[in-house]
C-alpha cells in the first residue's frame, strides 16, 4: 500500500474526492457504497478510486466500497459523532503520563525536561478531553438505545454494556485524579509553573464534571432499566390477555370483571364544562342547600309566569322500542367442526354449511380469521394451493 509523500498531497486528495468520502461517511451505519455510484461521484474516472485504494483511504470489497477505519474514526472524532466509546485511548495516556514524570524526574538536560514537561501537559489535556468525550457519548448512545432499538433482549444488553463502560470511565477518571493528587506529588510540586497550574485547574474542573455528569448518567440507566422492566411484565399481560380473549377463555381464567368493578376511573375523564347536579341527599339534610332553594325559588316567582319557548311534542313512533338482530357467524362452532373433520382448513370453510348465503370474500375472511385465533393449534405446512384466485397454505387440525 502507498503512503502520502506530505500533508499537502493528502489534503489535496481529500478535497478532490469530498463528494465521494462525504457519501461514504453519511452511509457507513447502513451499507456500503456501490461501486458504479461511486464512479459516478469521481466523474466516471477509474484511476481516481483506484488511487483511494491504493494509498488506504478506501477499500475494495467486490461490487461495494468502504471507508478505511483509520479515515472513519477520524472523521467521527473530529465531527465528535463516535459511537463507539473506548477507554483505552484514556489508558495509554495515563500510562505515558506516569513515563514522562519519571523521564522528567530523571532528567539534568533542561530542554529534555522542557520536552517532558510539555509531554506531560499534553498528556494531562488529552486525558481530560477524551473523557469529556466518552461522557458525551456514553449519554447519546444510551438515549439513542433506549428510543431507537426495536429488540427488548438487544436493548437490555446494550444499557448493561453501557453501564459497564460508564463504570470503566469512573475507574479512570479516579486514577487520573488519584495521580495528579497523590501518586505524583514530587513532579507537580517541583514542575509547577504557570503553564502547567493552568492545565491542571483545567484538567480537575474537567474531570470533575465529568464524574458528575457520570453520576446522572447511572441514574439515568437505572431508570430506562426499570422501564424496560415495567413494560416487559405489562407486554406479558396483554400477550397472555390477549390469547385468553383470542381463545374465549378470558372471563373464565381470569378475574377481569372482578377487577374492572372495583375500579373507578371517573377522576380520570376530562374535567366537563358544565355544572354538576347536587346529591339528592345533600339537598334533603343541607341547611345551605335549603337556603339556596329558598333563594332560587323567590327569583322565580318574579319571573313572567308560563312557559316559554315549549317545544312540541315527542312523536309516538321515537318512543316504541325496538331491536335489531345481528346474524353472525359462529366461529368456535366452525373450529370444532372443522377439528372432527380430516379436511384441510380452506377446503373445509369454503364448503360448510353456514345456513345462508355468503359471498367468496366472507368465507375467505373467516380462513383468515380461524388460522389465526386458533394458530397455535393448527398445522400449518409448507404446501400451497390456488382457488378462488387466493393462494393459501394447506392447514390441518394436529
Amino acid at each position: 500500500m502507498n503512503t502520502f509523500k506530505s500533508i499537502d498531497e493528502l489534503l489535496r486528495v481529500l478535497e478532490r474526492e469530498k463528494i465521494l468520502l462525504k457519501q461514504m461517511f453519511q452511509k457507513r451505519p447502513s451499507t456500503s457504497l456501490k461501486y458504479d455510484y461511486a464512479l459516478e461521484l469521481t466523474e466516471y474516472k477509474e484511476e481516481r478510486i483506484k488511487y483511494l485504494v491504493d494509498h488506504g483511504v478506501i477499500r475494495d470489497s467486490g461490487n461495494f466500497l468502504e471507508m478505511e477505519d483509520v479515515y472513519l474514526k477520524f472523521f467521527e472524532e473530529i465531527l465528535q459523532v463516535n459511537e463507539n466509546i473506548n477507554v483505552s485511548f484514556v489508558d495509554d495516556y495515563l500510562g505515558r503520563l506516569n513515563e514522562n514524570i519519571d523521564y522528567y524526574l530523571k532528567e539534568d538536560n533542561e530542554q529534555r525536561k522542557y520536552n517532558y514537561h510539555k509531554e506531560v501537559r499534553r498528556c494531562l489535556k488529552n486525558i481530560a478531553m477524551i473523557t469529556v468525550r466518552n461522557v458525551i457519548d456514553l449519554k447519546r448512545n444510551i438515549d439513542n438505545t433506549y428510543k431507537n432499538e426495536p429488540s427488548y433482549r438487544i436493548k437490555l444488553s446494550k444499557l448493561k454494556n453501557l453501564d459497564e463502560k460508564r463504570k470503566n470511565i469512573a475507574l479512570l477518571i479516579n486514577r487520573s485524579e488519584d495521580i495528579i493528587e497523590n501518586r505524583q506529588p514530587v513532579f507537580f510540586r517541583v514542575a509547577m509553573d504557570t503553564q502547567m497550574r493552568i492545565v491542571v485547574n483545567d484538567v480537575k474542573l474537567q474531570l470533575n464534571d465529568s464524574y458528575h455528569n457520570l453520576i446522572e448518567i447511572e441514574k439515568q440507566i437505572i431508570h430506562y432499566l426499570n422501564l424496560i422492566a415495567y413494560q416487559n411484565r405489562i407486554f406479558e399481560k396483554v400477550r397472555r390477555l390477549k390469547y385468553l380473549r383470542d381463545q374465549f377463555l378470558l372471563e373464565e381464567k381470569s378475574d377481569i370483571r372482578q377487577v374492572l368493578n372495583m375500579k373507578n376511573p371517573v377522576w380520570m375523564e376530562p374535567q366537563t364544562n358544565y355544572r354538576i347536579k347536587l346529591s339528592v341527599d345533600n339537598l334533603r339534610t343541607s341547611a345551605t342547600a335549603l337556603e339556596l332553594i329558598r333563594k332560587v325559588i323567590s327569583k322565580r316567582k318574579n319571573l313572567a309566569k308560563g312557559p316559554k319557548n315549549m317545544a312540541e311534542a315527542i312523536p309516538q313512533e321515537y318512543l316504541e322500542t325496538g331491536g335489531e338482530v345481528l346474524d353472525s357467524i359462529n366461529l368456535q362452532e366452525v373450529y370444532n367442526a372443522f377439528s372432527a373433520s380430516s379436511s384441510h382448513l380452506f377446503k373445509f370453510v369454503m364448503n360448510y354449511n353456514y345456513h345462508k348465503d355468503l359471498s367468496t370474500d366472507s368465507r375467505i375472511l373467516y380462513f383468515c380469521q380461524i388460522a389465526s385465533q386458533y394458530a397455535d393449534e393448527l398445522n400449518f405446512t409448507d404446501i400451497y394451493e390456488t382457488s378462488y384466485g387466493v393462494e393459501y397454505p394447506l392447514i390441518y387440525s394436529r
